[in-house]
């Protein structure tokens, strides 16, 4: 069901607040009390991704058929395919982790929510200085090891058609530098709860995401890179119901 002019401004202004809000409680955690927990970090996330999914009222069904579950002391990655602006929230509700995005630079730049971002360990690596990105992998890694999970979509942006597009390279060398395991997860219908380049929301729309079994990137190297993006796109492929 199509959102009428009201119940669209509702989603909105509830989508604002509850990005706003998280923003401000981490900075006040930082700014004034050196830190925070990461659960609670964990906990405001779930706090935001439960309103932003409940604001449109996503059916949300999650099929684990290998139960996976986050070895602590072990990289962990998610890769998943990405139609919609609620793939985040719906993958954060979908898999118990300490789950935080590999997330364009030119985001950290936004006024608060680019600090707030960085507070949260919310990580970005700068492609376009070589030194820079040297760092960032570190942290990266150093943040895996200590067990944030990242949520990275391979496209690169989301789908404009609601099939997969080609998958960029700079997140498999990430996993493969890192030993990590990638976590392939397949989202299907979060395409019709906001179309591309528009404003109509979809209510009640179904909503399934199907969390495959872990591909262990450590038996991949740089070199032999494109076989591991061939295997995790044909897992993601098969996930999303486009094989």
């Amino acid at each position: 069901m199509k959102a009428f002019l009201s119940r669209k401004i509702l989603i909105m202004l509830v989508s604002l607040y509850v990005t706003l809000r998280i923003t401000v409680i981490v900075l006040y955690w930082v700014s004034f009390k050196g830190g925070y927990p990461r659960k609670d970090g964990d906990g405001l996330l779930n706090w935001w991704s439960n309103g932003l999914v409940n604001a449109v009222r996503i059916k949300k069904t999650v099929f684990d058929p290998f139960n996976i579950r986050i070895e602590q002391g072990k990289r962990h990655i998610i890769m998943s395919n990405h139609r919609s602006h609620y793939d985040i929230p719906l993958t954060i509700l979908s898999l118990p982790a300490s789950i935080r995005m590999l997330t364009k630079k030119e985001l950290f730049r936004i006024p608060l929510w680019g600090r707030g971002m960085a507070a949260g360990e919310f990580i970005s690596i700068d492609r376009n200085n070589i030194e820079q990105a040297k760092q960032d992998l570190k942290k990266a890694r150093e943040k895996m090891e200590d067990g944030i999970v990242l949520w990275i979509a391979p496209e690169g942006t989301r789908s404009r058609t609601g099939r997969m597009g080609m998958f960029k390279k700079g997140g498999f060398i990430l996993a493969i530098e890192a030993g990590a395991q990638i976590i392939p997860i397949g989202i299907r219908g979060s395409e019709k709860v906001l179309r591309p380049k528009t404003w109509d929301f979809f209510l009640d729309q179904k909503v399934n995401v199907h969390i495959g079994k872990p591909i262990d990137a450590s038996a991949y190297t740089v070199e032999n890179k494109d076989e591991l993006i061939e295997a995790v796109r044909r897992e993601i492929s098969i996930l999303c119901g486009e094989a």
